[in-house]
């Protein structure tokens, strides 16, 4: 399928229409897990590890079954800014 078919299928589902600009440029922004986990050149095991998040909490995000709440969104966002740091600090305090 070409980009142009995809674009019309897309365009002719009236039970799921592509969002607007307005609706694009107003959507609330969320970290995404897989693509920092992706950069960072971890498996899930690894970030999960890492990060001390738990592994099922991980794989709901990744897989959609669940969303990061607002801490969690924060230390995302922490995480992607600055990896090693974060990673650091947490390695500094009592497991």
């Amino acid at each position: 399928m070409t980009d142009e078919e995809a674009e019309a299928n897309a365009l002719s589902d009236p039970d799921n229409p592509p969002m607007t600009a307005e609706q694009f440029r107003t959507a609330p922004r969320m970290p995404q897990v897989k693509v920092i986990r992706r950069a960072l050149r971890l498996t899930q095991e690894e970030f999960s590890t890492l990060y001390r998040i738990p592994l099922g909490t991980l794989r709901d995000w990744e897989q959609g079954r669940s969303e990061p709440d607002q801490p969690a969104r924060a230390y995302l966002k922490v995480i992607a800014a600055d990896p090693q740091r974060t990673a650091a600090a947490l390695g500094k305090g009592a497991a």
